[in-house]
């Protein structure tokens, strides 16, 4: 016979307290479930918004409760009830029950059979609607989808937490103003939608391995959001070879992570990285993830992206790097997803099989696009072409308008730091 008070101690049957995983498994396991409970609640109920409120405020309830009382029986049915309780009782507070209620099915029906559906995948793709702005769909899409806080979110794309908080308010109020469904697009309009989803995704991977802006050059915490995210997606859509090549490039990309940055956090260029600090269990399935799609022949933008980074992460060094199958890789993308972003990189593909000069050249007849013009990848992209053609003095005057161009100050450092050294040389030269 149990001991007073053990029974609700062991959470409805959950696990023990002292059997229960710790503060960062339980949230690890809060992310895993967030988009399906979310998922769940606005198919019940709809409004996006007061659903997606009511799934933190139940999280928040679970951090806090069943590390003491150990894990329910269905962590999800769990999260279902209290965040349903919460929901029905704002909806009581703002005076709208019988209009609200009538529509909305009592807790104790969070866990009754079907509510094993799985939402998440129609939760991801109202979260990129195309009514909403870049941003918000990469902050919605963290909120609800990645289950990370406001707090959270405004700390890695740097900005106050009120601002944050704004701009996801104001995507709620789009979705709602946009009369968006919760459901998956029609077979016609699906790929378009999938490209968003994937475009977002591929963002907030980006902006976790090189942040645009503060004293850090990443932020692991969205990189990571991002692979985990995708894996989800993969997980829901195994047979899109687009989704596996997004996930092929983004853990080729991550796993030089360790070399990219010196003790004290300064940039560390792909030439000069050791590479055996290089995570190769994750270049390895990922060239797996590669050569699983490669073969049918659908081959779009981010196998091919793959395929370039599968093409660094397995030479022994940059002098063994096959650069001329990187230089047709980028010719293919070119033609698949022509870009500036994409000649630039194609530039130092060409620098590299045919000299700086020629790649000099295609650099020329970026300047006058004006979504690159300003950019200092194009100022950083010429001095290293300069560097390697030996005009030092331009080298050094293209380092320096990078450095004043960028917002991240370890690149900053980098390009001033470079400058300083050429211009060290050409003194010592004279």
């Amino acid at each position: 016979m149990s001991e007073p008070g053990q029974q609700e101690r062991r959470g409805a049957g959950g696990t023990a307290p002292d059997e229960a995983p710790g503060a960062r498994d339980i949230w690890e396991l809060l992310r895993e479930l967030a988009p399906e409970v979310l998922g769940a609640l606005v198919r019940r109920y709809g409004q996006f918004g007061a659903c997606e409120d009511a799934v933190q405020e139940a999280m928040l309830e679970a951090v806090t409760s069943w590390p003491a009382r150990g894990l329910p029986d269905s962590p999800k049915g769990w999260l279902l009830t209290v965040a349903s309780r919460r929901l029905i009782d704002d909806v009581r507070s703002e005076h709208a029950r019988r209009r609200r209620e009538a529509a909305a099915a009592p807790p104790e029906q969070a866990q009754e059979p079907g509510s094993d559906r799985d939402d998440s995948l129609s939760l991801l793709f109202l979260c990129c609607h195309p009514a909403l702005s870049g941003p918000s769909q990469l902050a919605l899409t963290l909120r609800a989808v990645g289950g990370l806080s406001t707090a959270q979110i405004a700390a890695a794309f740097l900005v106050p937490e009120a601002t944050m908080a704004q701009r996801i308010s104001r995507a709620k109020q789009a979705i709602k103003a946009n009369g968006a469904r919760f459901e998956l697009p029609g077979p016609a309009e699906r790929p378009a939608r999938l490209g968003i989803v994937l475009h977002v995704l591929y963002l907030i991977f980006n902006e976790g391995y090189t942040a645009t802006t503060g004293a850090s050059l990443t932020a692991p915490e969205l990189s990571g959001e991002a692979i985990r995210l995708t894996r989800w997606l993969h997980r829901l859509l195994p047979q899109d070879p687009e989704i596996t090549g997004l996930l092929a490039l983004m853990l080729l990309t991550d796993a030089r992570r360790a070399a990219r940055t010196g003790p004290d956090g300064s940039l560390i260029p792909l030439g000069r990285q050791d590479r055996s600090r290089w995570d190769r269990e994750r270049i390895a399935e990922a060239v797996a993830l590669l050569a699983e799609v490669l073969p049918a022949g659908q081959v779009g933008p981010y196998q091919v992206q793959a395929a370039i980074a599968a093409v660094h992460d397995e030479a022994e060094s940059m002098e063994a790097t096959d650069w001329p199958q990187i230089l047709g890789l980028y010719e293919l993308l070119e033609r698949l997803a022509p870009g500036p972003v994409v000649s630039l990189n194609r530039a130092v593909a060409v620098a590299m099989v045919s000299g700086p000069a020629a790649g000099l050249d295609l650099l020329h007849t970026l300047e006058s696009d004006q979504r690159l013009a300003g950019h200092h990848r194009l100022h950083a992209t010429r001095a290293h072409l300069l560097e390697m053609s030996g005009d030092h003095q331009a080298a050094v005057a293209s380092y320096r308008e990078a450095a004043r161009r960028t917002t991240s100050l370890p690149e900053q450092r980098y390009l001033t730091g470079r400058a300083a050294q050429l211009a060290g040389g050409e003194k010592l030269c004279r």
